[in-house]
């Protein structure tokens, strides 16, 4: 006799409960073969997001790109893919083991979260948000609650939870709403937000108004930065405060009561104007916090200028200068729209110069120059032990789509290439075959790869994979989500 959805759901979830329970023990399963030990530790957990590794498009709010999560392990890999007609740039998993993506359609474009089931990759139920900016909706946490913290077209932060019924069938609604349009102009639209230590919403714009929202009291306050100053990524949060990239600068900022205040700020080279396979005119960074000893002792970014990509190192203290060092020379891509990967001491860079975006955010400004070959490219930079400078250690020309996501379970990074359709070429082409990736960390050579698919529907298009609880690697397309597992 089969099971009715209500029970296989609550049997689900207690096997997930288990998981994470072993995950909080130390244990990360038979897959697991390096500790978190070998590479350093991962920014603090947020107790105002969901799990680490699953809570952000970065994992954490720190953006480290990690995952205490094994991926796929022993086993033929195979890989599956859930249809939605969206580009599904950010999948992240809560505490009870139920994936939420949030997706834009290929037609109208209105933003619309998906509760996917977590044993095959289906849509349960989905909801649709406020149309806004093309950025607008892309970034999203996972909050304490399981709920989707989103800031949609109507400048309305919400938090969307998902709710089962008695017969076992699911909705998704949202639980609670502010608006931010007191301090957000009708013309502008939320890029980036992430909760602080202290509960508050941090919250940046595209038009650099970054502010706190505290939905519980309805409080909202702002500032503005620089005119001419856009925000065209993510931000990120760590107890040292909040760590916002410009297209002109980088700033770290605190609060007092929910007053955002600045303090300190790194202009960046910039460089002369945006490059192909950069959305906007400067760095295409989140900004990563990591380090050695708390996880956060430095903030990376990778700049624009013209004639190269150097990876720039901060110390979150007070924003000195650790280090400056030029990244993807081997693939001779002079630019990366991805946020780094960071953990202990090791940065991981993975370019994007050159890749075929269907379309850019309002505001970006002319390419220059107009198009070019995906060159791709993967850079691995260790700051040096007693922090006076940093190393390269290896440099390759890996053409990772994907941004990349290292696992301290099973000490590999996860991402997807796209191969050229003719071997041995640097063009791109609507026929390009995509493979998922393992890489070792130490030296940048794949170890295991898999075929998931051929031609344009399988686009991963530079955005985050996430590794789920039961080892599945959830990556979003530009048409749904591809769910990689080993059988």
């Amino acid at each position: 006799m089969s099971l009715s959805p209500a029970p296989r759901r609550t049997a689900r979830r207690r096997t997930v409960g288990a998981l994470l329970a072993a995950l909080a023990l130390g244990f990360a399963g038979p897959a697991s073969a390096v500790s978190t030990a070998s590479f350093g530790p991962t920014p603090p957990h947020n107790p105002y997001a969901g799990p680490d590794g699953t809570a952000t498009m970065h994992g954490d709010t720190g953006s480290s790109d990690t995952t205490p999560l094994a991926g796929p392990g022993a086993g033929t890999l195979a890989s599956s893919r859930t249809a939605l007609a969206s580009a599904c740039p950010t999948v992240l998993v809560g505490a009870d083991g139920y994936p939420v993506a949030l997706c834009t359609p290929i037609f109208g474009q209105v933003p619309t979260v998906h509760l996917l089931d977590p044993d095959d990759g289906s849509s349960l139920t989905s909801l649709k948000l406020t149309k806004g900016s093309l950025l607008g909706g892309v970034y999203a946490y996972i909050d304490h609650q399981d709920r989707l913290v989103v800031a949609d077209g109507s400048r309305s932060l919400l938090r969307v939870g998902h709710h089962q019924d008695g017969d076992g069938d699911w909705s998704l609604r949202v639980d609670r709403s502010l608006s931010l349009a007191s301090v957000i102009p009708e013309d502008d639209a939320v890029t980036g937000l992430a909760p602080d230590w202290d509960g508050h919403v941090w919250f940046a714009t595209g038009g650099g108004v970054v502010g706190t929202a505290d939905d519980a009291t309805g409080t909202v306050k702002a500032l503005t930065l620089p005119a001419g100053e856009r925000v065209a990524n993510s931000i990120s949060t760590a107890p040292e405060g909040t760590a916002v990239t410009t297209t002109h600068a980088t700033y770290l900022l605190s609060s007092e009561g929910g007053t955002p205040k600045i303090l300190w700020r790194k202009a960046y080279d910039r460089g002369s104007a945006r490059k192909p396979g950069l959305l906007s005119w400067g760095s295409g960074s989140t900004p990563t916090f990591f380090g050695p000893a708390k996880g956060t002792e430095y903030l990376g970014i990778v700049d624009n200028a013209d004639n190269a990509a150097n990876l720039k190192v901060y110390r979150t203290a007070d924003g000195s200068d650790v280090c400056s060092v030029p990244v993807l020379g081997a693939a001779k891509g002079p630019g990366s729209e991805n946020s780094p990967v960071g953990v202990g001491r090791s940065v991981f860079v993975a370019g994007t110069y050159g890749y075929p975006y269907p379309a850019v955010p309002e505001g970006a400004g002319t390419s220059v120059p107009a198009s070019a070959d995906f060159a791709g490219g993967l850079t691995r930079v260790d700051v040096r032990a007693d922090g006076s400078g940093c190393s390269l250690v290896w440099d390759n020309t890996l053409r990772s789509a994907a941004v990349p996501k290292l696992s301290t379970a099973d000490g590999l990074l996860h991402t997807v290439v796209r191969d050229p359709l003719i071997p041995g070429t640097k063009g791109t082409s609507l026929l390009d075959p995509y493979r998922y990736v393992q890489i070792d960390p130490d030296s940048g050579k794949i170890t295991r790869s898999t075929k998931v698919g051929v031609g344009s529907l399988y686009d991963t298009l530079q955005m985050a994979g996430t590794i789920a609880p039961d080892g599945a690697y959830l990556q979003g397309t530009v048409t749904g989500v591809l769910r990689i597992t080993a059988q």
